[in-house]
């Protein structure tokens, strides 16, 4: 079928809202049709570092209403709203177990291009574009393993729910999922975007004492305190690590770092307490650290987490029922935006304008 998409046809070129064909579902497939998509840093990144291969058809933070489904697809029929979230194959050891984020072909089924069986279902004339995050949902349609969708309650509005696959799940999710504080622990966000400013609501959730977050936006600092941060501070004004340790007694328990600047990474280690946690989500460079000072004398640990550790069709209907009962407020988050706006979308994330802008599609 005849759909239209923002296609990027070489590294760093702007998006062009072109015609494409979209192939059936095959074997364990769906075809959704979009409602609306998130934007991402990601979606960015690929389009600019190409990170994945071109020409492309990005976006993947998609939600929308199941079109059809392929041959023995059982859980999910037509006329089902469902959110679209990140590919993993669903048999290798780390998804059986419950760690679909670290799967064994994440890289392959995400970034490679391709579909599970190494075909593509985008095309334009006798050229294949490739698919992102094996949905590629800046499209008025998608075609996505079944896997990928995750059924979600019709009453709640569909179209601010598509962040939920990507964004908003790595930031709660790497406090509910990985993290895990304990009731009255301390946590130091770093970084007040879509993902930090889920992990406070997160945080606040677990029950945290002291939630501290630490952006250089005086209005994002406002909007953290809001949604739960118990304390804030500008990381331009503010010595961040005395004022983490003075508040907390010697440091915090645990942080979240999702800027990926080396200076705010050792920082975010430098004010833990003893035997802290700090888990790095966001895209970070080479940081130099002194691994004896900064790190092993404590006893402390630096992690990486991916999607939040998130299973997402156990995760996602989680978050929309704190949603609905007033304890998960993303909707303040989020910036809505017709399809042809595309480009605007990205330079107010990229500005800071808008936290997390939603293209609204069909």
């Amino acid at each position: 079928m005849e759909i239209k998409a923002a296609v990027t046809h070489r590294q760093g070129e702007a998006f062009k809202l072109e015609p494409v064909q979209l192939a059936d579902p095959a074997l364990g497939e769906i075809r959704v049709r979009i409602v609306a998509t998130g934007v991402c840093h990601t979606d960015a990144v690929a389009r600019d570092l190409g990170i994945a291969p071109f020409p492309i058809v990005l976006g993947h933070e998609g939600a929308g209403v199941v079109d059809a489904v392929g041959e023995g697809v059982t859980d999910l029929k037509p006329g089902d709203h469902v959110v679209l979230s990140f590919a993993h194959c669903g048999g290798c050891g780390n998804c059986l177990t419950g760690h679909p984020t670290v799967c064994d072909t994440f890289n392959d089924l995400n970034f490679g291009g391709a579909m599970d069986d190494g075909s593509r279902r985008l095309s334009q004339g006798d050229q294949e574009l490739a698919t992102f995050f094996g949905q590629s949902s800046f499209g008025t349609y998608a075609v996505v393993s079944a896997r990928n969708a995750v059924k979600v309650d019709p009453e709640v509005d569909l179209a601010l729910l598509g962040p939920l696959g990507c964004g908003i799940q790595t930031g709660a999710g790497t406090v509910l999922n990985r993290l895990k504080p304990d009731f009255g622990s301390s946590i130091v966000v770093y970084g007040c975007g879509a993902v930090g400013l889920s992990a406070v609501m997160a945080a606040r959730i677990a029950g945290c004492q002291h939630i501290v977050a630490v952006d250089v936006h005086d209005s994002r600092l406002e909007l953290a305190r809001e949604l739960g941060a118990t304390h804030a501070f500008n990381g331009k004004t503010t010595d961040v690590v005395e004022e983490v340790r003075k508040l907390t007694g010697g440091g915090s328990h645990f942080a979240v770092e999702t800027t990926g600047v080396p200076q705010v990474v050792k920082q975010s280690l430098n004010a833990l307490k003893p035997l802290g946690t700090c888990a790095i989500v966001g895209v970070t460079p080479d940081v130099t650290l002194d691994v004896h000072n900064d790190l092993m004398a404590e006893g402390k640990s630096m992690i990486g987490v991916i999607e939040g550790d998130s299973v997402p069709r156990v995760f996602i209907p989680q978050l929309i029922a704190y949603f609905k009962a007033g304890q998960f407020p993303f909707d303040k988050l989020v910036r809505y935006y017709e399809f042809d706006q595309i480009d605007q979308a990205f330079e107010d994330s990229a500005s800071g304008k808008t936290i997390k802008p939603i293209l609204k599609i069909g």
